[in-house]
């Protein structure tokens, strides 16, 4: 390995950004030999869908009835997500261009033409267009935002800040409310309750609030308003944190799940668990209810299928719940064991479903969003480069668009999708990508067994891992090689071949970092270029040099120790995209760098950071948050 040219890389990649992410990164790259069909929308009429491929940058027409592309049409920077307008005379197509802001571009369907584009914010995820036709709403990912923007002055008219990595927007049908998935929780990870949140707007006041989940549900990966506007579905993983992970049997780690809202009024109703007893359905992706309301179809990226549930009878299952709990104060009461007793027995009741769920499995691999036209179901298949048909009322695949014939995988991208894949899992309850989604962190504590039993942890990015050995917070891994192997033997319960951990080897030495959303044009501010020199003064260079990836790859003791811990110190990690990683420390206990320095005082065994004022902690949040 040239440590000189890393060192160049990283310097580089601080001072002059280019403005396209490289290739075979955990998120917006793009690798030219793919199409990666990872969003569609149909027409108004149902005779055609609007395919986003996400690595040819292309959106792609396809008539339904024939499965034939019939259009093209190329995307600035790396498309993300589509909609059109009520008359499917234009598409808006997201796209990211990290370091610069992201675009909305509206595209005339018939001539192919891009009419405009307007600037939103840091990688955009997700649009939804008002039913007036006159206002979009944009999920910005790591600017943490929602753009509103004026269709016909064609102009960005605010942002309003969210949470954390919106990713996911829907909007009720009446206009009145925007509804948005913060992908992640911002908690500190060391408490009791620790869930991530959906954002509410009301269209009329810009007014907000949140709806926050139940303890562990994470990875919220879509919002869908049902067509009567009654309900909201957003689809998450479940995870079972607080369990030490000695086992998979009956979603003891991880289970997958959707919640639904009362979406008229703001609020949780439920969250409804979609495995099996014995059987995962792994990192559910896409939601999607029939026009009249009859059936609700989720899609699962880990197992490669769609659920087909019976929504009427899950509603009145939930309402009968309720209803008994508000006669008895007891709940219902079930001879057949299949029945919840009350409303908190439901997200852990693995049965819910039972004669009211239909698993499909489908013909290809890492399926994404749901689109329904009359009673079929279109599913694009991310890493299989096609478009699967499911008949609704069969419940069987009826077809199969193949984007990329005779379709084959590098290696880097075999380890993506391996990376991603539930079914290579026991059981199919989880994949890699569960605990660290995009290889980053779910930003949950997990009591891992490599170190002994009862002291959780702080679930790590991955980025860098191969660089920067030994691996685990604890250093218990000399490096990520052993680590992917343990991985797939103590955490996913499984035997695989070689070629399996080795793919995923290449696919995370590959990874990049995405440049933080505090620099400005690709480089430091004028506040993060004197956070640097506190940075230097109160000598967070000593175990985080700029040469290495900002680590000395050294344990130190820095006065964290909590009372399950087995040790005194711990590994020094990378700072690298450190802006995207709360919370901070081993443990999780901090949301914000500002708390790790100011109530953490985190470096003041090498240097005087608790001598420093609340302006200077703010330069060293932002240049650290820089990196």
């Amino acid at each position: 390995m040239n440590r000189m040219f890393h060192v160049l890389m990283i310097l580089a990649s601080l001072v002059a950004i280019a403005g396209s992410v490289s290739a075979q990164n955990a998120d917006y790259s793009r690798d030219t030999d793919y199409k990666g069909p990872q969003n569609a929308i149909a027409s108004a009429d149902g005779k055609f869908l609007y395919v986003v491929q996400f690595d040819a940058a292309k959106v792609v027409q396809v008539d339904t009835a024939t499965l034939a592309v019939t259009k093209e049409y190329a995307i600035e920077g790396t498309p993300t997500h589509v909609t059109r307008n009520a008359e499917s005379t234009k598409i808006f197509v997201t796209s990211a261009r990290p370091p610069q802001n992201g675009l909305l571009s509206c595209i005339d369907v018939a001539s192919g033409n891009t009419d405009w584009k307007v600037e939103t914010g840091y990688c955009p995820e997700s649009v939804v267009i008002h039913p007036n036709g006159q206002t979009a709403y944009v999920a910005n990912r790591f600017s943490t935002d929602v753009s509103v923007i004026d269709l016909g002055q064609k102009k960005e008219l605010q942002r309003i800040p969210v949470i954390r990595e919106p990713i996911s927007v829907d909007i009720t049908p009446d206009g009145k409310t925007v509804y948005v998935t913060n992908f992640l929780p911002l908690d500190p990870s060391d408490g009791y309750d620790v869930a991530a949140e959906v954002t509410w707007i009301d269209t009329a006041t810009l007014e907000k609030g949140n709806i926050r989940l139940l303890n562990g549900c994470v990875a919220l990966h879509e919002v869908k308003v049902s067509p009567d506007g009654k309900y909201a579905f957003v689809t998450n993983n479940l995870a079972r944190y607080q369990m030490p992970t000695t086992q998979l049997e009956r979603g003891w780690m991880n289970t997958n799940a959707v919640a639904i809202l009362d979406a008229a009024n703001r609020k949780l109703i439920n969250v409804v668990l979609l495995d099996d007893i014995d059987l995962g359905a792994s990192n559910p992706w896409g939601a999607s209810m029939t026009g009249d309301g009859k059936t609700l179809v989720i899609s699962h990226a880990g197992t490669h299928e769609i659920s087909v549930i019976d929504a009427q009878a899950m509603f009145e299952k939930l309402d009968k719940i309720a209803a008994q709990e508000q006669a008895d104060g007891q709940g219902q009461k079930s001879n057949s064991g299949y029945s919840s007793a009350s409303s908190a027995d439901v997200p852990n009741d693995l049965a819910f479903l039972v004669g009211m769920r239909t698993r499909v499995k489908l013909s290809g691999n890492g399926p994404r969003n749901v689109v329904i036209v009359g009673e079929k179901a279109f599913i694009p298949m991310y890493f299989t480069d096609s478009l699967a048909v499911v008949d609704l009322k069969t419940k069987k695949q009826v077809g199969e668009l193949k984007f990329t014939p005779n379709h084959q995988y590098s290696e880097k991208r075999h380890g993506l999708m391996t990376f991603n894949d539930g079914t290579v899992c026991f059981q199919q309850w989880q994949s890699c990508a569960s605990c660290h989604p995009y290889t980053r962190t779910d930003g949950l504590n997990w009591d891992l067994m490599n170190d002994g039993l009862g002291n959780p942890k702080n679930a790590k990015s991955m980025l860098h891992s191969h660089e920067t050995p030994p691996t685990m917070i604890t250093g218990i891994r000399a490096d990520a090689e052993h680590c992917v192997r343990s991985g797939f033997k103590h955490i996913l319960f499984s035997v695989r071949p070689e070629k399996d951990p080795a793919s995923i080897d290449e696919y995370l030495k590959a990874m990049k970092a995405l440049p933080s959303p505090l620099l400005v044009n690709g480089q430091l501010s004028e506040k993060a270029k004197k956070g640097e020199e506190i940075f230097k003064r109160v000598n967070c260079d000593k175990c985080h040099p700029a040469d290495w990836y900002f680590t000395d790859m050294q344990m130190h003791d820095v006065d964290t120790e909590n009372p399950f811990d087995r040790r005194r110190d711990f590994d020094s990690p990378t700072l690298c995209e450190v802006w995207r990683t709360a919370p901070y420390l081993h443990d999780g206990r901090y949301t914000t760098l500002f708390q790790l320095f100011k109530e953490g005082q985190h470096g003041k065994q090498k240097g005087e950071v608790d001598k420093l004022t609340d302006e200077e902690i703010e330069a060293l949040v932002e240049y650290v948050g820089s990196l």
